[in-house]
């Protein structure tokens, strides 16, 4: 499914069937911001894209048993690291420019 902003959506029950997830899991996904979830005649989808992501919350969840309150801070901090990481590579990057690192 297309919609008027160019990605590929899956349907959530479709999601859910194969991969054997309750929809009650990934509505409280939603609901704490998670996951994007958009309903379209009657059907509700999933972005593509997000499911690498809402199969790492899901193996949290049932392997470490990891509440979604829990999965939220954990994002949370995955998403910082990934920043610091982004302007530590952009530092590095401008201080080549000086000559070799130590």
């Amino acid at each position: 499914m297309n919609t008027t902003d160019d990605r590929e959506w899956v349907s959530l029950e479709a999601y859910c069937t194969g991969s054997h997830v309750e929809l009650s899991f990934i509505e409280s996904l939603e609901e704490n911001g998670l996951v994007q979830v958009i309903v379209r005649e009657s059907h509700r989808f999933l972005p593509v894209d997000q499911l690498p992501q809402l199969d790492r919350l899901v193996r949290l969840h049932e392997d470490l048993g990891i509440n979604v309150e829990g999965l939220g801070a954990i994002t949370h901090m995955l998403e910082r690291m990934a920043a610091m990481q982004d302007e530590m590579n952009q530092l590095r990057n401008r201080l080549r420019r000086f000559g070799p690192l130590a």
